[in-house]
């Protein structure tokens, strides 16, 4: 049985993750081929070692650009770095005043800490690029190719990080009113609360998609190994502890063939695992994929592989 559900019309995001290596980009590049069919569809790619250009074979970057030879279907490579650097130029003003009117630091001081990296935000910006992007709504389906385990855990526990920094911002906005009140006696809202509301406004809606499983689909992708079964675990405990609940799993590079010795242990040993995962995921509906004797790259083969996807 293949993935199902992915073309009910109230759902808009589809994301794939797991540990590196078991087809990911493959299986993202499939779904949106799939839901092209029927709907204008975008696949993001979320992972700094892109390789999404390489599996539809077609040069992207951090723009949506149609892919060639399919109809309503587009590609991007988000920059999680030039979103941050484009958030700060937009916001530099914003975020200074925040910490001038909030702390005792000079300005040449609050230059040096606003050039600074803030670990983690580089994450947050492209995630907020790609809702940016679904609040055009100039697309029905949006398709999201993550990176392995570690970093998809981190862009999709950002809000949370965002939520965080937000609140710090806001500590020091509340002093500065405080002071304004007692001596001044009326404080005027000024561009620096409105920043904060906007970017809690995106902490929130952020959260809302992700945990909301009519809108947003989180598909584990694995490989019948041991390493792999520990850490689908890991991803599916980890994204349940922030709501997000996972209902379907791809085991990827299955082998089917009884033809020779090596063929026959390696599908005993996989089964091991197959069934393991069977026991420890019961509640997952459960695609299985058999291995290629081709590498699947470029539109034909994708093709391919998106039948067996969706069969």
């Amino acid at each position: 049985m293949g993935l199902k559900g992915l073309k009910d019309a109230s759902l808009k995001l589809i994301l794939f993750g797991g540990k590196g290596g078991v087809g990911k980009t493959t299986c993202a590049s499939a779904a949106a081929l799939f839901l092209a069919e029927d709907f204008k569809t975008l696949i993001f790619s979320t992972d700094p070692a892109h390789s999404l250009a390489d599996s539809l074979e077609q040069k992207l970057d951090d723009k949506p650009r149609e892919v060639k030879g399919v109809k309503n279907l587009s590609a991007l490579e988000v920059n999680a770095e030039k979103a941050l650097s484009k958030f700060k130029t937009e916001h530099q003003d914003e975020i200074k005043k925040i910490v001038e009117t909030g702390t005792n630091l000079d300005a040449e001081d609050i230059d040096s800490v606003f050039a600074l990296p803030i670990p983690g935000m580089d994450e947050v910006m492209g995630f907020k690029t790609m809702i940016d992007l679904i609040d055009e709504a100039k697309f029905d389906k949006y398709i999201v190719d993550t990176a392995p385990t570690g970093h998809a855990l981190r862009l999709l526990t950002s809000p949370k990080l965002l939520d965080d920094w937000v609140k710090v911002m806001a500590k020091m906005r509340w002093k500065y009113r405080y002071m304004v009140e007692r001596f001044a006696g009326k404080y005027e809202p000024d561009k620096g609360d409105d920043f904060l509301l906007s970017m809690k406004k995106t902490v929130k809606k952020i959260e809302d998609l992700l945990r909301d499983t009519n809108k947003s689909e989180f598909i584990a992708v694995t490989i019948p190994e041991d390493m792999a079964v520990l850490e689908t675990a890991r991803l599916i405990n980890n994204l349940g502890k922030y709501g997000i609940k996972v209902r379907q799993m791809v085991i990827n590079n299955v082998v089917e063939s009884n033809g020779c010795e090596f063929c026959r242990e390696k599908r005993k040993e996989q089964e091991k695992y197959i069934n393991l995962m069977r026991g420890k995921f019961n509640g997952l509906k459960t695609t299985i994929i058999p291995s290629c004797p081709h590498e699947i790259k470029g539109l034909k083969t994708l093709a391919d592989f998106k039948n067996r996807l969706f069969s």
